[in-house]
């Protein structure tokens, strides 16, 4: 257990921390499979959607969000192309 005071605000910090990421990692895996699962273009612009935003808060980097939009995309137009 920690000790100082500044280590109890620590702790206490970190694990605020560790639910709110945890909450944004199940937010993004979800809406990932959610478009996997049924590939059409309202499940596409709500994963669009939802890496913005965490993108903007700096849960994941920007290029990353990006990547995986345009991967989206491509196994989108492939799906209507067969």
């Amino acid at each position: 257990m920690p000790k100082t005071k500044t280590a109890k605000k620590e702790l206490r910090k970190s694990g605020r921390n560790r639910v709110r990421n945890l909450a944004r990692q199940v937010k993004l895996k979800s809406s990932l499979k959610t478009f996997r699962r049924e590939m059409t273009a309202e499940n596409l612009s709500a994963s669009y959607k939802t890496l913005d935003k965490l993108a903007k808060s700096g849960f994941i980097k920007k290029n990353k969000a990006n990547r995986l939009k345009s991967r989206l995309t491509k196994r989108l137009a492939k799906t209507k192309i067969k």
